[in-house]
């Protein structure tokens, strides 16, 4: 696919992996705006260009559209702890809408006019019905996902008044690696890297939330999707865009989901470590069961996982892991 690509938050988890996808899928250039907040820069190899910097810098993002004859652009920049959105929701408000809006503002002078949006699963709340398909009403019960919404909507109404064509990919639980790339936040809120810590001996045990859920074994269920599929489901979204395709928003799930305990077993499994693990109370507003159905993007896209094995998604994981014991710290 010969084309010209920006990518906001390149240097981060999901990013990184959308950056290697795009190069190995042809793109002919593939520059990463990343403030290293949360990124690292050891994350963004050659043939790919980072530019550090703030995606709501307007003249930044106009330059560089210039500059690099940009195409297009994959928005994946943004605050996403949902604890945190709920203790402070200006921040979310602020970067995640407020922000996103001079980005879009900066592409319309710059002529760029498609945009893939990393947005999240987490606007529908708490489900009327799963698999989540995209009739569901979105009903967030957090600011993170509030936030994600109302930026989907404003990109209908760029859509409408300025020609913008966009795909928004909603998503739940990222997880995998690849050789290159893996998982590394600070701090750390998600299952299975938590749970390879206990494995790792970074932490003495893993908390399940609740065990008397109406599931298979009373512990809650979300979808886990490997996070080279996440990078795949991107590059098809390029590429509809690019070949004239209309604006559209996807889910993207694996339509089983897997439960706390059956992710602890699968660690177990494959790191060989015990994983000690210890239930504590329910969390508030954690829904059953969590997961997406990816019809409509398996339909219209052709889109369909590749891993979905859950031994598979750890152990990518844990090999990454293994390989870079301090993470970025000592490849950047």
């Amino acid at each position: 696919m010969k084309i010209r690509v920006l990518v906001t938050g390149g240097a981060g988890y999901v990013g990184s992996v959308v950056t290697e996808a795009l190069m190995e899928s042809g793109a002919e250039r593939v520059v990463v705006l990343d403030d290293l907040s949360k990124g690292h820069a050891g994350a963004v190899f050659a043939p790919a260009t980072l530019v550090r910097g703030d995606f709501a810098d307007a003249a930044l993002v106009q330059k560089i559209c210039k500059d690099e004859r940009i195409d297009a652009v994959v928005h994946m920049a943004a605050a996403s702890l949902v604890g945190e959105s709920v203790t402070n929701p200006s921040k979310y408000f602020h970067h995640n809408i407020t922000k996103g809006l001079v980005l879009l503002d900066a592409l319309r002078e710059a002529g760029v006019s498609r945009f893939v949006f990393s947005s999240t699963a987490a606007l529908f709340g708490e489900p009327e019905r799963t698999p989540i398909d995209e009739t569901v009403a979105t009903n967030p019960t957090n600011p993170y996902g509030e936030s994600k919404l109302a930026f989907e909507k404003a990109l209908k109404w760029y859509g409408s008044a300025y020609g913008l064509k966009s795909v928004c990919l909603r998503y739940f639980n990222a997880a995998g690696a690849t050789e290159r790339n893996g998982e590394q936040h600070e701090p750390e809120t998600h299952l299975i890297p938590l749970v390879l810590d206990v494995a790792r001996g970074r932490r003495d045990s893993v908390q399940i939330y609740g065990d008397d859920y109406p599931t298979v074994d009373g512990t809650c269920v979300r979808d886990y999707i490997h996070v080279t599929d996440l990078a795949r489901a991107h590059v098809l979204a390029l590429s509809h865009l690019m070949g004239g395709g209309d604006s559209a928003q996807f889910n993207l799930g694996c339509g089983g989901g897997f439960s706390v305990k059956q992710v602890i077993d699968s660690a177990r499994k494959v790191t060989g470590h015990a994983i000690p693990a210890k239930t504590v109370p329910r969390r508030a507003g954690d829904p059953a069961v969590l997961v997406a159905s990816s019809q409509r993007i398996a339909q219209q896209l052709g889109w369909k996982p590749q891993k979905e094995s859950l031994d598979a998604i750890i152990g990518d994981a844990w090999r990454w892991l293994s390989s870079h014991p301090n993470g970025y710290g000592d490849n950047s």
